[in-house]
């Protein structure tokens, strides 16, 4: 039973480390993206925003961008998760904090 338990706890161990460098990819596209659209703005709290809206499979899809290229699909896709009304929610709480409202 302590087998079974170290595995599983290695398992999890594993998938959280390979959650955390999925996210951390696909905020770099993301990051780029709201960049480009938005120059000027503070990027890091509205990809953070659209991150968390996106799904396990669209960051990682986002992420693989990191190495295939951003391409037009990529960019609609970050647009599309940007639209969802926990994304809108977020960066207006967001944008209203950084007006310091």
């Amino acid at each position: 039973m302590l087998v079974v338990t170290l595995l599983l706890t290695s398992c999890t161990a594993a998938n959280d480390a390979a959650d955390a460098v999925a996210r951390d990819r696909a905020k770099t596209v993301v990051n780029g993206i709201v960049s480009d659209r938005f120059p000027g703005v503070n990027s890091a709290p509205i990809t953070d925003c659209i991150i968390d809206a996106a799904s396990a499979g669209e960051i990682i899809s986002i992420a693989s961008a990191t190495v295939t290229g951003v391409d037009q699909s990529t960019v609609n896709q970050v647009l599309e998760i940007a639209q969802r009304p926990e994304a809108v929610n977020c960066i207006a709480e967001n944008s209203i904090t950084l007006l310091g409202i």
